[in-house]
């Protein structure tokens, strides 16, 4: 059945979000972030399949690694508030993993046998895992609609007072 129409509100009552697709920028940042998913995914499953007893706390590290950029890929490509939130936090906590266990592994490398998705900020990844947490707070401030209401209403505010 069709809900009546709102006069606040135009265009179909199907339960569709009325908000438009995001494209470019943010698109292309779930895009990285999937496929750095899978490749630390497979990475991590593979170090702790085959050489746990080797370096058991980097290759969980880079287990833990995975769960944040699966569940950062997920949250990012959804526009809901919960989501966005869900984001920021495995921004959050992927740029401290990055820079910690890539400081880590520079003053310890006996501790990284062999190279993990954080270990030396990344750099089997061609540093891509050190700069995407930048990127990702980059796009989650700048896509914000919150902010980008509260500064919509500020303009208006400024114009009527002139």
């Amino acid at each position: 059945m069709n809900e009546p129409a709102r006069p606040d509100v135009e265009g179909p009552h199907d339960g569709a979000d009325p908000r438009p697709r995001a494209y470019g920028a943010g698109r292309a940042l779930v895009a990285v972030y999937g496929v750095l998913a899978l490749a630390a995914t497979a990475r991590s499953l593979y170090q702790l399949g085959t050489k746990a007893g080797e370096a058991p706390v980097p290759y969980a590290l880079s287990a833990l690694a995975a769960v944040v950029y699966v569940v950062a890929t997920i949250a990012l490509a959804h526009n809901g508030t919960r989501m966005r939130r869900v984001a920021w936090v495995c921004v959050v906590v992927e740029l401290v993993g990055v820079v910690s266990v890539g400081l880590w592994s520079y003053l310890e490398p006996s501790a990284f046998p062999e190279a993990t998705v954080w270990s030396h900020l990344g750099q089997g990844y061609g540093f891509v895992p050190a700069v995407l947490p930048v990127l990702g707070l980059v796009w989650l401030w700048r896509s914000d609609p919150g902010r980008r209401a509260r500064a919509e209403i500020g303009t208006r505010t400024a114009r009527s007072a002139s």
